[in-house]
């Protein structure tokens, strides 16, 4: 399976590098930021690099995505995974646009409502999963795979 693993610099990074055991198996191409963190990438992963796009930035969002759409018809993904930030909602509605499948992982630090990303790509998402089992009773399509107790 060809995967696109889309995510932010920072917890969202860390929170899909947690992931490893799944994504480790599969063909994958990345798509993040460009931080000091994110850049242990450049040595052992193929990376599409976009420019940071900041929460509730409208105006990013818009700059960034026909270079999603780029992206998204050149890699050909079986399936777009994201952990936030913003950059998911413009990779969830671009890949169900073009039929992609698109899943959603939300934050850890997420125990009682959902990030704003999450809110954004719940409805429209193909899998949605999430790290607190209380999270299931208020969205009831969130799937619980987490960590916590």
């Amino acid at each position: 399976m060809k995967l696109l693993l889309v995510c932010t610099s920072g917890g969202h990074f860390a929170t899909m590098r947690s992931l490893e055991p799944f994504w480790s198996h599969h063909e994958r191409t990345w798509v993040c930021d460009r931080k000091a963190d994110t850049m242990v990438l450049t040595d052992s992963e193929r990376v599409h690099w976009l420019p940071y796009q900041a929460p509730r930035n409208l105006l990013a969002m818009v700059t960034n995505l026909p270079a999603t759409l780029r992206i998204l018809r050149q890699e050909r993904p079986d399936l777009v995974v994201s952990t936030g930030a913003s950059l998911a909602v413009n990779f969830c509605l671009a890949a169900k646009l073009l039929g992609l499948k698109f899943t959603y992982v939300e934050s850890i630090s997420r125990a009682q409502n959902l990030s704003l990303s999450g809110r954004l790509v719940y409805r429209i998402c193909d899998e949605f999963y999430v790290q607190w089992p209380e999270l299931c009773k208020r969205y009831p399509k969130a799937i619980f795979k987490g960590y916590a107790t």
